[in-house]
């Protein structure tokens, strides 16, 4: 897949700088909702110029946080957006946005949560299974696991084919009822509902079958690899499925 000439990689961003999020992220949550989107719609439009990262440390609409390990993320569309399915399969494919939302889809509510602490109840999720991805692309009998990059150019992400065969587990297209935002990771997102929000990469450009898991970007600098929520990275919080 050809990249177009505008995109750029970003710088990754060090895990002790999420953590520090924790402290402006604890300073507030705009509560109005027509500020909400405001700040929202700011975020959008600045996250993928910002030099610094400093978006990073900034609290997002409807109480979402904007964390990206990349200090700029080109933005994808209907035009340039593409998923590539590759790896232990017998029919690699090459997904557009229009061939993704195509597809069946399927819409789950679940409470976000994130392993720095913040919650966001009852959100809505939705898009295509990910076990119908694999189904097409016929995994083949070694395959143990599947991997996931992002068009960010650093973040990744790792699941057992147990667990990407789960059916709450999306690519996903439409997040809180309307297209997922490019803040939020738009076009198109992976969706772990069981699990802590890191699993659920944002920016998602690549799906491939491995023979084994492969730690993602967190999970290298010691984060839990199975990372449910309420029984990993030392956390008691109630599972949500």
């Amino acid at each position: 897949m050809t990249t177009p000439d505008n995109d750029r990689e970003g710088t990754p961003v060090g895990r002790r700088l999420v953590l520090s999020m924790l402290g402006l992220g604890a300073a507030g949550v705009v509560t109005a909702p027509y500020l909400q989107r405001g700040l929202e719609a700011f975020l959008g439009s600045v996250a993928d110029s910002d030099p610094t990262g400093l978006t990073g440390l900034l609290p997002n609409g409807g109480g979402f946080r904007y964390y990206s390990v990349a200090t700029s993320v080109p933005r994808k569309d209907r035009e340039n957006y593409r998923l590539t399915v590759d790896g232990l399969v017998d029919r690699p494919t090459t997904y557009t946005l229009d061939a993704l939302r195509q597809l069946p889809q399927t819409r789950m509510v679940r409470d976000v949560q994130c392993v720095t602490g913040w919650r966001v109840p009852e959100t809505p999720f939705e898009g295509v299974r990910l076990s119908r991805i694999l189904d097409a692309a016929g995994v083949r009998p070694d395959a143990k696991a599947v991997r996931f990059t992002c068009f960010d150019g650093t973040y990744s992400e790792s699941l057992t084919m147990e667990q990407a065969r789960r059916p709450d587990v999306l690519v996903a297209l439409r997040m809180r009822d309307k297209p997922v935002e490019h803040a939020h990771g738009g076009p198109v997102r992976l969706y772990v509902a069981p699990m802590y929000f890191y699993k659920s990469a944002k920016w998602l450009s690549g799906i491939s079958v491995t023979s084994d898991v492969r730690p993602g970007y967190w999970e290298e600098r010691g984060y839990d690899v199975d990372a449910w929520v309420g029984r990993s990275n030392g956390r008691t919080d109630t599972p949500t499925v």
